[in-house]
């Protein structure tokens, strides 16, 4: 199940357990190796969420803000959420294909947690 995102914006739709309801969350889409080393250093804020794909792990080197960080597999099955702070050195996911990064706190706000799904729509 390949996925083939391009850099530009898009729409995050969180699905709990069970599938019930839906969190639309605006999204950035970061593939290109530019877009996904860049991510989001040197920013305050974040407005929605970045995807960084292909990725399965990330640094907060010179960040400004702790984030949220999901792992997903390739089915965009979250694999786990952690909280990091400034200045830290994630460890890679063995069986995550992408990752998602938020203001901390975000996540848990969305219903974002390990066991749950998402989806990505990209605008055109």
């Amino acid at each position: 199940m390949g996925r083939r995102w391009q850099d530009g914006k898009g729409t995050l739709m969180v699905r709990g357990d069970g599938g019930l309801g839906a969190h639309p969350v605006r999204l950035e889409i970061a593939t290109s190796y530019r877009a996904r080393t860049k991510g989001l250093l040197g920013r305050d804020s974040v407005d929605g969420a970045i995807l960084l794909s292909p990725a399965n792990s990330i640094h907060t080197f010179r960040m400004r803000i702790p984030i949220d960080v999901a792992y997903l597999d390739r089915d965009l099955n979250v694999i786990a959420v952690r909280t990091m702070k400034p200045w830290r050195l994630g460890l890679p996911r063995p069986r995550s294909r992408h990752v998602l990064e938020a203001e901390a706190g975000a996540m848990a706000g969305w219903g974002l947690r390990a066991g749950a799904r998402v989806e990505v729509t990209g605008e055109a």
